[in-house]
């Protein structure tokens, strides 16, 4: 097959070739992607231990809305902060080779991070109160004094979260990728082992949440003080201080408020499910959060371990558009070619994937169906989530940090206003022992009565609505995105190209894990579901590979690193041969 022509080239050098600036960030998105992928599996253990001792029962509710509060938070103060205002600015300072003047600003940054924080815990902690009643309306009892418990607990621990966001900043700027990302481990393993050593104790429902919201204030902590020793090598003069006159400061001080802007409408976003999904039937805001789990996984692992390692280095060539233009090319077709894959096995094999990850004790067959139809409706726009990743960070490394904000804002008012006619019509549909009925005689477009939403065991599919509506809204966002970086480099990245052209190779994929999973039925979801996947993906690339995708190739070359290693180890060097035929005289026997 020919070679795609979706990559530019400059003195006819051939497309299939990735250009040398986007392989120099090749080693670093796969350090950042190992990272991640070592905390996502810590946090599939995680999760499956939520499952397996609360299900979708109120105390899980509480716990997915109580963690939404130090998210936001650290989203906020920490990597949003950083992504858009500290990043861009430190790594020219470490570009220039100044020391003095990359501790004095990284001191400053720490020092203004920690006093926000420390004042911002403490109105969090003494105005929990009312602060949940705002985000979870829908809540009442148990649910909403339960919760209003765990905001207070975890939001203790916001201080570590938000350091450990600036330790990454640090790290990334010094091209260190894989620390950072791996990190996260230690706060999964904290949760990790409270929650599987309370619930073999026999603890309630309630406790352990409570002890959850504990391990996850340790945890934070065991986040930030593996990464220290790191920062403090890299910054030899680093001084925390309060300094905010200083000229590098002072930029970073100015991006701060688009940022926070355009970071605030993000997560006001993710807010704005939890708020929603509130008012549905009981379970709806923890089943969110178990899809959500899934969907972010490849979108952190190709799109933001992309996004992460070409920030800097984007940041550094702020003014070499077409420098900039050659890793977008070779950044997004990465991103799709992966992401695309995820997104074929969640729609074709999502049940067979949440059942091994979550079903069992408190987790229903019911719940897995329900999880994975919401999981399908993010999964219409995946890859367009994933792409919005890089081109907000190519905004900001180009000091554009208001537009971002401004299509954010957009998404934000798609999304809720999409998601509040679905949400409560689907809300009247109810999986029985695995089929979908119930249609109520209540107006479509309303809550349903208090009485049916608190009404334990019943699975309605009202959250699948928030999860279509968010998809529509991505879409709506990248096309903005992309409308956006077209008038900023005077070029359009060809992404839907990319895109056309593994359709046939997603159908091809997606036909046969169906039909797998048809012909191992009867054999255990645990034991054919690694067939399936392996299965999958070897067609997948080899699919991709005939029509003539580079990142097929590049995909190989690991395998084939690793074929060579052993071939190596098992070929009889020369020398070695020449002695033995000395040794004995003649030619060996």
């Amino acid at each position: 097959m020919s070679a795609d022509p979706d990559t530019p080239e400059p003195d006819g050098k051939d497309a299939t070739e990735a250009p040398a600036p986007a392989q120099s960030t090749g080693r670093s998105s796969i350090a950042v992607g190992a990272g991640i992928l070592l905390s996502r599996i810590a946090g599939f253990l995680r999760e499956a231990a939520l499952a397996r001792f609360l299900g979708i029962g109120f105390a899980a509710d509480a716990v997915r809305a109580a963690m939404r509060i130090p998210n936001l938070l650290q989203n906020l103060l920490g990597e949003g902060v950083l992504s858009a205002a500290f990043i861009p600015v430190y790594s020219r300072i470490v570009e220039s080779e100044d020391e003095e003047r990359a501790g004095e600003v990284a001191g400053a940054i720490a020092g203004i991070l920690i006093a926000v924080t420390t004042a911002v815990t403490a109105v969090v902690v003494v105005f929990a109160r009312p602060i949940t009643a705002v985000m979870t309306p829908g809540f009442d009892g148990r649910t909403f004094d339960l919760t209003v418990t765990l905001v207070r607990i975890m939001t203790l621990g916001l201080g570590f979260l938000v350091m450990s966001a600036w330790c990454l900043g640090i790290l990334n700027s010094h091209r260190r990728f894989f620390l950072p990302f791996v990190a996260p481990v230690l706060w999964n393993a904290a949760q990790i082992v409270v929650i599987v050593f309370v619930g073999l104790l026999g603890w309630t429902d309630s406790s352990i949440a409570v002890a959850l919201a504990w391990a996850l204030v340790v945890g934070g902590l065991l986040q930030l003080v593996v990464q220290l020793p790191a920062v403090l090598r890299l910054v030899p003069h680093l001084r925390l201080s309060l300094r905010s006159k200083e000229r590098d400061v002072r930029d970073v001080l100015r991006r701060t408020g688009p940022a926070l802007l355009g970071r605030g409408i993000v997560q006001i976003s993710a807010f704005a499910d939890v708020v929603l999904a509130s008012m549905l039937v009981t379970g709806a805001v923890a089943a969110l959060g178990y899809a959500q789990v899934l969907y972010v996984l490849p979108i952190s692992l190709f799109a933001m371990s992309v996004a992460a390692a070409e920030l800097p280095e984007l940041s550094r060539e702020s003014e070499a558009v077409r420098q900039i233009q050659l890793r977008l090319v070779i950044a997004l077709r990465r991103i799709v070619f992966y992401v695309f894959f995820a997104a074929v096995m969640y729609v074709t094999v999502g049940d067979l994937i949440i059942s091994v990850l979550f079903e069992g004790g408190e987790f229903t067959h019911d719940d897995t169906l329900l999880v994975w139809y919401i999981l399908v409706g993010y999964s219409v726009a995946i890859v367009a989530s994933s792409e919005s990743r890089l081109l907000q960070n190519t905004l900001y490394a180009r000091n554009d940090v208001v537009t971002p904000a401004e299509i954010a804002a957009v998404r934000l008012v798609v999304s809720v206003g999409l998601s509040i006619p679905l949400m409560f019509s689907l809300d009247r549909l109810v999986i029985v022992d695995g089929h979908i009925s119930g249609w109520s005689d209540l107006p479509a477009f309303w809550p349903l009565p208090a009485d049916v939403r608190s009404e334990a065991g019943t699975v309605h599919l009202g959250a699948v609505g928030i999860a279509l509506a968010s998809s529509f809204a991505s879409l709506v966002e990248v096309a903005l995105l992309r409308r956006r970086c077209s008038t900023e480099l005077g070029w359009n990245p060809p992404i839907g190209r990319s895109v056309s052209r593994l359709v046939p190779v997603a159908l091809l994929t997606g036909m046969e894990s169906v039909a797998l999973v048809i012909g191992l039925e009867a054999i255990p979801d645990i034991l054919s579901l690694p067939f399936i996947l392996v299965a999958a993906f070897v067609t997948w690339i080899a699919a991709s590979h005939w029509l003539g995708l580079f990142e097929a190739d590049e995909a190989m070359i690991p395998v084939r690193r690793a074929v060579e290693r052993v071939r190596e180890a098992y070929r009889p060097s020369s020398r070695g041969s020449g002695d033995q035929h000395d040794a004995g005289g003649g030619p060996s026997r």
